[in-house]
């Protein structure tokens, strides 16, 4: 999975609880636009393998189609919101190395310059060494670097969660969490998902810019774009409404329970932060892919990829770029995109490397039972093929 949290997802993603709920609930689901009824298919064989609610939204040369499926929340059974607010979580990142590289294109930073150089004594100890960890390696994840998550949720339980989601840390708590960790990997020699690579991206444009992540992603990106329902609320943890409520399993025959208030300790910074609606993401992703947002040699190093490993939760021949990832189609090529999740959230925004067809899901519950996960997972993935290989 091409989001944020890799360690935890496998853990905390399964639903048989609710599933008659659920489908109590799915004949209210808002009938799509455009008459997509393939698109509504697999937005309803998401809901049918458990998820309490889903959203659609795909646009494409012939025009915008939406659908919905399940409940907005499991107490009114209410239909899921067409445009609702969402939570972007590791969709953050794109954002982030989006910012980066247009400082890179505008020379005041380099892909090649070390974390030292940028942040003096940041990343050390535990046989971590920022003298060797580029700015390329924490875009890429092949900087080695420990993910802090697991420090900052240690037990995977539902008391932990009610017990710490209102904290807040610094970012060099977090990277100073990371780095009492020996790395995975000598930097640029390997790749695995981390956290504390965007954590320390975030670091360092507010030391080459003096001005905070999120002030510089709303003036390069989100205001020149018009993207009015996106925003980076920090700790701020209430969604605008419309929203469709989250619910995370946390045990296999555990309940279902409301977690759209995030984790804060990893839901408040430049690694997975954001919020939006699909409208608004879509319109980013086609910006970015069109060359609308950064110059071509920074574009270029953008869709520069590296292979992703078996077994590291992506569909066999994903390849990792900077802060963008790439993965195949079924009807060949493949598509561009970022993932996030989070407790009680998947969402996936992905567009053609034309950017002719954009698509966002978004599937607001997550179960504990790992071959419950592997089955909403493996519908998610249907739906989102479906869409960029076929007319809608």
């Amino acid at each position: 999975m091409s989001s944020r949290r890799l360690r935890i997802s496998t853990a905390l993603l399964a639903l048989a609880a609710v599933s008659s709920l659920l489908t109590a609930g799915a004949s209210a689901a808002p009938r799509p636009s455009g008459g997509a009824w393939p698109v509504q298919r697999d937005a309803d064989a998401l809901r049918d393998a458990g998820v309490t609610g889903v959203t659609v939204r795909l646009e494409t040369p012939r025009g915008t189609v939406t659908a919905g499926s399940g409940v907005r929340d499991l107490v009114t059974r209410r239909p899921v919101p067409e445009d609702g607010y969402l939570r972007l979580g590791s969709t953050t990142k794109t954002f982030v190395a989006t910012v980066v590289l247009q400082l890179v294109g505008e020379g005041r930073v380099s892909l090649d310059q070390t974390v030292e150089e940028l942040l003096p004594g940041v990343v050390a100890g535990a046989g971590n060494d920022g003298r060797t960890i580029t700015v390329r390696d924490l875009l890429g994840h092949t900087s080695g670097l420990s993910d802090y998550v697991a420090d900052v949720f240690p037990e995977q339980t539902a008391r932990t969660y009610f017990a710490h989601r209102w904290r807040a840390y610094a970012p060099e708590d977090l990277v100073a969490l990371a780095v009492r960790h020996e790395p995975a990997f000598p930097a640029g020699h390997g790749w695995a998902y981390s956290n504390t690579n965007y954590v320390l991206a975030g670091m360092i444009i507010e030391k080459v810019t003096g001005r905070t992540w999120d002030r510089e992603v709303h003036d390069r990106i989100l205001r020149p774009l018009g993207l009015t329902h996106t925003d980076t609320p920090g700790t701020r943890p209430f969604l605008p409404r419309p929203y469709a409520s989250d619910y995370q399993q946390f045990t296999a025959d555990g309940p279902m329970l409301d977690t759209t208030i995030p984790y804060r300790p990893f839901d408040s910074g430049a690694d997975g932060s954001m919020t939006g609606t699909a409208r608004d993401l879509n319109r980013f992703f086609k910006a970015l892919v069109d060359g609308r947002l950064l110059k071509p040699a920074e574009q270029a190093a953008m869709r520069t990829m590296v292979p992703v490993p078996e077994g590291s939760g992506h569909p066999a021949g994903t390849q990792d770029g900077l802060g963008l990832f790439f993965t195949p189609l079924s009807c060949g090529g493949g598509y561009l995109g970022h993932g996030g999740s989070g407790f009680g959230y998947v969402l996936r925004a992905a567009t053609t490397t034309d950017g002719r067809r954009t698509i966002t899901v978004s599937a607001h519950s997550r179960p504990a039972d790992p071959r419950t996960a592997a089955r909403q997972e493996d519908a998610l993935r249907t739906l989102v093929d479906n869409a960029l290989c076929h007319p809608a």
